[in-house]
């Protein structure tokens, strides 16, 4: 098993920045790919950034040059910086990490941007 704990969430100002970390525990090894999610109120859970294990990432369109996804293999642990936030950023965000055949999540750490 492998568990997930999210840190750095809160309420933040459009324009403003925040940093997302996930910190993963337990059967860490041959996790690949580490992503974080976002559901939004009443919206369904969406992919917002996704790292391999070897460096490789992908974003939503929607977060495409503000949003940036590292990790750092040696802690388990993957961020998200997020930078010139929009009040549609407003969600619960939650960190995935992925086995060959399994998928585990977080419990999610609430974003809301203000207007």
């Amino acid at each position: 098993q492998v568990q997930l704990v999210e840190s750095g969430g809160g309420l933040v100002q459009a324009g403003g920045s925040l940093r997302l970390s996930c910190a993963a525990s337990g059967s860490t090894f041959s996790i690949t790919t580490m992503a974080w999610y976002r559901q939004g109120p009443g919206k369904q859970r969406e992919l917002v950034a996704a790292i391999t294990s070897v460096g490789s990432k992908n974003y939503a369109d929607s977060v495409k040059g503000r949003f940036t996804i590292s990790r750092d293999n040696a802690k388990n642990t993957v961020y998200l910086q997020m930078n010139s936030l929009k009040p549609e950023d407003t969600a619960v965000y939650y960190c995935n990490a992925r086995k060959i055949g399994s998928s585990y999540w977080g419990q999610g750490t609430q974003v809301t941007v203000s207007s």
